[in-house]
Formats: structure tokens, C-alpha cells, sequence
């Protein structure tokens, strides 16, 4: 015997909706809920199944349920309003919440005195769902309020991504109103976020001495809040004004957050290896922060000043305000303790009428950049001056190796190293030979260089030496290239190191180098050449191109894209466009001031 299991999908609508029928009659109402003078017929199964609190109640044990026999049951409710009740009857009855932020908190109300989970869970996702400027403090605060962490995760990031707008910093008056009632909890949460978007540091100070101002707080409570500044990012002048003005900033546990951070200001060239959690830039999370392009221009040998900024998230490009202080190409560029350095390279000085006529003069000049405030300052000059050299930072120490010191002039088999902490640079262990346009990669403890032009040679080499800064020895010899390449670029993802195009290669192939077993690969090759071009790793295993140059019948043409390597699936693509053709830039990954550049 055979049978058929069949499931009606609109059983259970109608069987509310003649629940529904029943309550407008008025027909087979077995209690009645009066909250304030307003009484709310109703059936006892119905709410039985939908709330917990009337299921506990409503037990066959319990005296409300015995007094089914003398006809409907009252009962009273007078914690609840008519308005809150009124909607949460409404949705045990059809499913369907009816939600404003006028009624939010006293159907919230409702819902969580009743127990009824289904209606709780509509207004977190009501509040989740909804957010905007003008309501977002409101939303946060009935959050915390009830409880609702989720909704509440919500609401606080999105205020930590509005803040500027909600600061008055954007197009609209903000909404500082609403930040000035926001609960402790979510304004600690904000101020302690990494992504809040063109936000200076001093103004999420202002934002919290106010709030303290009107929210008068126990110093203990006062200092935890206070403790989520970053105060090193708010400049020395600033602070100084603040402490003497607001007493909240001269306790003793935030007057010593606040010398700390005048002490870290009055360092100098010392201050990249003082970071800590009030000197670091805020981030979004999941990236090392925006990729900067330093330098680079349209055309070859006509660099310009300009600094680019570029967001693998939203893929968006801005020129920042700050410029390089000189036309630089062939130079060298990395971070330490989240400060940008420009060392060397050829400075480019144009005719300033019809800019034909270039001088080119190789520099041993070094440049640090603070992101915390846009401030470049000259720092000690290398020992010789490089161009089309290697630089990378290992243990807090930057390396410079081989190049050039002056166009047409043999190369250099120099290294040099510079210690911050000592303020100068110091001969490193010098390379086997002389070499200038090869490309250096950082792993582990060790520093690669591969390629390059070795002394007054006129090809490329596919030579790659390797150097243990931790044992002090000298360079050795590692596998050699498939291909020799020459003003190439480097990448270490993922524990190993790829090399990708450079300069007269007849072909596009890039390779993978694995130390362990001191081997290269060829993968997947890019379908056109490109050189002179920037590069960049992100912190998921992906490697950026930017711009460069390609040979098009017989020509050089500067390109205007964004090629994307994925290391994990060994596929190119192409990324986006960029703002215009670009060629000659250095890449870092460098968190900086997400702030409108003026």
C-alpha cells in the first residue's frame, strides 16, 4: 500500500487569517488584554503558540487557565502601551510587523515583555536594515537598549563610517545632536573603530570631551572612554591647547596617555619605530590600507610630483594634496613603522617654458612622509647616490643596493644600510659584482635581488643573489631566472617570490621562486609586455600592475590600466582603468588620513 505526503504551503495563512476574522468579530474571544484603559479581545490558543509568556501563563496548571470556566479571562498589562500592543497583536495575527521609528520602542516593548521572538527579531532587522544619518544614533541607542547585539553591530559601524558626515563634514549641517545623546557604549565602540572615513583625529577628541561636557561620567568611566583616542595623531599644538582647557584630558591615567604622545611627537626621525595603538592610523580592516603611487607621469622622462592613492575595495583613485618635492624617476620607495621613505633616483628638471629640454641629476637625498599630517621631511642622505637600485626594509632597517651613480656611468656593487635608531647610513655587505636595474623581494630574514645588468654588460642577466641579514654573510648565489630581465619588479606572497616583467624582454612569461627548494616556475604569462610600470601586493594574495609602458608598431605607449594577477588561481585580468596613462610610479601599501585633500 502506497501513500503521498503533500505539504499545502498556504494552510498556514489561512489558518491565521480566519484567526483574523474571528478577532474583528469579536466571535469565540476567550481574553481580553486591556493595558491604560484600552482592552484588546483576543484567543488564548493563538497566543499560547506565539508567545512564551503567554504559554507560561496559560498553562493548565496556572489560575489564569482555570478561569476559562467563568467566561473570558482579563488581564491586565499595564507595563505595555496601547500603540505597542495594539502591533504586536497585529503580527501574531498575520505575521505582519508594522514598524516607524515613532513606534519602534513601544512595539520592542511589547514584544520583549510578551516573549514573542519572531516580532524581537523583525525590529533588529528593522533597525539593521534602515540606518541612515538622521536615525542612526536613535537606532543605536534602542539597540543597546533591548539588547539587540546584532542590530547594534550595525548601527555602530555605520556611525564610525558616517562620522564625518555626521560631524558636519560633509555637504549637509550633520547630525552632532544625535551623537551628543548617544549611549556610552556605542560612542566608546566608534571611537575605538578602524574605519572612520575622513575623520581627523582631533575631532573625534572634540566629539568625546563634548559628549563628557553633557554626560557627566566617574573619572573611571571618563578614562575609557578618553583611552580610545589616538592622541598621537592629534598634533602636539592641538593637545596642548585641549589639556589646559579641558580637565577631563589632566587625570592622571589620560594626562600620561597625553604626555606619552607630546614625548612620541617631539622625537622626529625616531617616531617610525614608536609606533603603538595612539600613534597608528586607522584602517579599515582587512587591508595594510591604500596603495600609494609616488611619482611616475604620462609620458617617459617627464615625471611629475603628484601622489596617488588607490583602494582595492572600492577601486577608486585620488590625488592627494601632498607632492613629492622633486620630479623623481628611477627612485626607490618603502614604509617603515607607517612612514612612507623616497630615496634616490634621478631628479628631472625641465624647461619651464616648453619642458623639452630635461636635465637629469642622480640624488642620494632621502625623503620621509607622515601620513598623520602630510608633512614631508628631508631625512640623512644615503652615502652614494642611486638610481635604478633596490631598496627594502628588513627589521626596522632600510636597504639600499647597486644602481647608479650618474647616467652612462658603470654601476655600483655597493650596499648600504640605514639604522633610525643610530640616524645614519652604514656600509652593508657589497655584492659580487656591480649591477643596477634589478628587482628586490623581502622573505623571512633574507633579501633577494635577481636580474639586472652586471657591469658594463649590455644584457640582462637572470642571476639572483640572496642575503641573510641574520647570520651577517655575505651574498649568495640562488637558482638562476628562466628569463633575464632587467628593470623587472618583485613580489613575496604567500612564502614565495614572483618576478614579473621588465625592460627588451621578447617575451611576457613571469615566474615563482620557492626557497625551499630553490626553484623557479614559469606561470601563466601577461598577453602584451609591460615595463616601467608599478607594483603592488595586497595582503590576499592578489599582485597589482599600474600603468607602464608597452611597444605598439614600434612605439612606446604609455598604458592606463590596472592589471590584477591572482597568485592563488595563477589568472590575469584586467582590474580597472585609471585616471589617465601613467608610467614610472613606485607602489607601497600604506594606511593613510582618509580626509578630503584641499
Amino acid at each position: 500500500m502506497s501513500y503521498f505526503l503533500v505539504l499545502s504551503k498556504c494552510h498556514g495563512d489561512s489558518v491565521l487569517s480566519q484567526y483574523q476574522r474571528l478577532r474583528d468579530d469579536q466571535r469565540m474571544c476567550d481574553i481580553v488584554l486591556e493595558t491604560r484603559g484600552v482592552q484588546f479581545p483576543a484567543h488564548r490558543s493563538l497566543l499560547a503558540c506565539a508567545s512564551d509568556y503567554f504559554w507560561a501563563l496559560l498553562k493548565d496548571h496556572t489560575r489564569e487557565s482555570r478561569d476559562t470556566l467563568q467566561g473570558p479571562l482579563t488581564l491586565s498589562l499595564p507595563a505595555l502601551t496601547p500603540t505597542g500592543l495594539e502591533r504586536l497583536l497585529d503580527f501574531v495575527y498575520s505575521s505582519w510587523l508594522c514598524l516607524s521609528p515613532s513606534t519602534l520602542e513601544e512595539t520592542l516593548e511589547a514584544a520583549r515583555y510578551l516573549q514573542v521572538s519572531g516580532a524581537v527579531d523583525l525590529c533588529a532587522r528593522y533597525i539593521a536594515d534602515n540606518l541612515a544619518p538622521e536615525s542612526c544614533c536613535f537606532f543605536a541607542n534602542v539597540a543597546a537598549r533591548y539588547g539587540l547585539s546584532g542590530a547594534l553591530k550595525a548601527a555602530e559601524a555605520y556611525i564610525a563610517r558616517h562620522m564625518r558626515e555626521l560631524l558636519g563634514g560633509g555637504d549637509g549641517d550633520g547630525e552632532r545632536a544625535g551623537l551628543m545623546e548617544l549611549n556610552l557604549g556605542s560612542l566608546r565602540e566608534c571611537l575605538g573603530a578602524e574605519d572612520v572615513p575622513g575623520v581627523r583625529e582631533s575631532e573625534l577628541l572634540g566629539l568625546a570631551l563634548d559628549w563628557l561636557d553633557r554626560n557627566r561620567l566617574p573619572a573611571l568611566q571618563s578614562n575609557l572612554l578618553l583611552s580610545h583616542v589616538r592622541f598621537g595623531l592629534v598634533a602636539p599644538r592641538e593637545l596642548t591647547r585641549l589639556t589646559a582647557e579641558r580637565p577631563a584630558l589632566r587625570t592622571p591615567f589620560i594626562g600620561g596617555l597625553v604626555d606619552k604622545a607630546l614625548q612620541y611627537h617631539a622625537q622626529g626621525p625616531l617616531q617610525p619605530l614608536l609606533q603603538s595603538a595612539h600613534t597608528r592610523i586607522r584602517a579599515a580592516a582587512g587591508g595594510d590600507g591604500h596603495t600609494l603611487l609616488v611619482g611616475g607621469g604620462p609620458e617617459a622622462d617627464r615625471p611629475q610630483r603628484l601622489v596617488q592613492s588607490f583602494d582595492p575595495e572600492t577601486r577608486k583613485f585620488r590625488t592627494l594634496a601632498t607632492q613629492l618635492p622633486g620630479r623623481l624617476q628611477h627612485h626607490c620607495v618603502c614604509v617603515l613603522g607607517g612612514f612612507l621613505f623616497v630615496l634616490g633616483g634621478e631628479e628631472v628638471e625641465t624647461d619651464g617654458e616648453s619642458e623639452k629640454t630635461a636635465v637629469m641629476t642622480v640624488s642620494g637625498r632621502a625623503w620621509r612622509y607622515d601620513p598623520r599630517f602630510r608633512r614631508w621631511d628631508e631625512a640623512e642622505p644615503m652615502i652614494q647616490r642611486r638610481a635604478r637600485f633596490a631598496c627594502c626594509v628588513l627589521d626596522g632597517v632600510i636597504y639600499a643596493v647597486g644602481g647608479r651613480a650618474e647616467p652612462g656611468e658603470p654601476p655600483l656593487s655597493t650596499a648600504e644600510r640605514y639604522n633610525l635608531r643610530a640616524g645614519c647610513w652604514r656600509k652593508s655587505a657589497g655584492l659580487p659584482h656591480a649591477v643596477h636595474g634589478q628587482a628586490c623581494a623581502v622573505l623571512g630574514r633574507r633579501v633577494y635581488i635577481s636580474g639586472g645588468i652586471h657591469g658594463e654588460a649590455v644584457e640582462s642577466s637572470k642571476d639572483v643573489l640572496c642575503l641573510d641579514v641574520s647570520e651577517g654573510r655575505a651574498w649568495e648565489k640562488r637558482a638562476a631566472m628562466s628569463v633575464a630581465r632587467f628593470g623587472h619588479q618583485m613580489a613575496a606572497v604567500g612564502g614565495r617570490i614572483y618576478a614579473f616583467l621588465g625592460m627588451y624582454e621578447q617575451f611576457c612569461d613571469i615566474e615563482r621562486y620557492d626557497p625551499e627548494l630553490d626553484q623557479w616556475t614559469r606561470l601563466r604569462p601577461l598577453l602584451n609586455d609591460r615595463f616601467c610600470y608599478g607594483l603592488s601586493a595586497t595582503p590576499d594574495g592578489r599582485v597589482l600592475l599600474f600603468g607602464g609602458r608597452k611597444w605598439h608598431d614600434g612605439q612606446e605607449v604609455v598604458m592606463s590600466n590596472v592589471m590584477e594577477y591572482d597568485t592563488e588561481s595563477d589568472t590575469w585580468r584586467e582590474l580597472c582603468r585609471m585616471p589617465g596613462p601613467l608610467c614610472g610610479t613606485q607602489c607601497v601599501q600604506l594606511p593613510i588620513l582618509d580626509t578630503p585633500e584641499t
